[in-house]
């Protein structure tokens, strides 16, 4: 959990997703006159090994596969993707639904009993934190966590948020950034329309 989640108050169960989402940084917005830098958390193997290795997700010692990286970037470009689709288009949007099935089939998950119940786990071991991501996806979905997890409605920020408001139709990750900030471009354009 990052620094980030525990700020938005992101359920634990579903923080790393957020996490993920959020490792690529594309707001290109101006605040207090400093442009924001855009970013990329993982670019390169070493970033995402030590990634997952801060969330727990692998071992000190494990070792990914070669094809781990790119494995997980195409993983966290179809998850923003769905995010980026409201509610009821994330089901019937094929495009977006086909290429997050893609991305999700090299991590092979297995359902395994629990102290505590059913649980799903990484069928393979080289793999097993960014599978565990897919399970926490998945877990997000049957406990309708996942419909309140969205990217920013603002064309200039795209930043993944999770929802805590009573309805859950929040389009922005602030109101008081990026809500704002459409609002008032929305006004000045309705003013010179009108002027």
């Amino acid at each position: 959990m990052s620094k980030s989640s525990r700020k938005f108050r992101v359920p634990d169960e579903l923080a790393n997703v957020y996490d993920l989402a959020n490792t690529l940084d594309l707001r290109r917005f101006t605040y207090h006159g400093v442009a924001h830098a855009q970013s990329d958390e993982l670019a390169d193997a070493n970033k995402l090994q030590a990634w997952l290795r801060d969330r727990n997700l692998a071992s000190p010692g494990a070792r990914l596969p070669r094809t781990a990286l790119r494995s997980a970037l195409q993983f966290r470009q179809a998850l923003r993707d769905y995010l980026r689709c409201d509610g009821a288009e994330r089901q019937t949007n094929r495009k977006v639904v086909d290429a997050l099935n893609r991305a999700m089939r090299p991590f092979a998950l297995t359902v395994e009993a629990t102290r505590s119940g059913m649980a799903l786990k990484s069928a393979e071991q080289s793999a097993a934190g960014l599978s565990r991501l897919v399970a926490e996806l998945y877990n997000a979905e049957t406990r309708n966590q996942l419909a309140r997890l969205k990217m920013c409605a603002s064309d200039e920020c795209r930043r993944v948020f999770f929802d805590r408001s009573k309805p859950a139709s929040r389009r922005w990750c602030q109101s008081t950034l990026c809500g704002n900030r459409n609002k008032t471009r929305a006004y000045r354009e309705r003013q010179r329309q009108d002027g």
